[in-house]
């Protein structure tokens, strides 16, 4: 059997930028933001915090609840 030989194998990629990434765009602590989504903040504390836009909470809130840190696609 060649399954192996059919096998072509792909490096996962990006399709977005990862959360850290998107974090210190803004000028936020990347670590604090993790803690701040763990300790359950709402995004106004966050906003407080961070000294950013409750909308720009919300939008990397978004981002982690539906890609996670990173936004890996692929296969080995």
């Amino acid at each position: 059997m060649k399954v192996a030989d059919d096998f072509k194998s792909r490096a996962p990629w990006n399709s977005e930028p990862s959360l850290k990434e998107m974090a210190n765009e803004v000028g936020i602590n990347f670590d604090q933001f993790i803690d701040a989504l763990a300790e359950q903040k709402s995004d106004a504390e966050m906003a407080e915090e961070f000294g950013v836009s409750e909308k720009t909470i919300y939008h990397l809130r978004d981002h982690f609840e539906r890609f996670g840190i990173h936004s890996i696609v692929g296969q080995d």
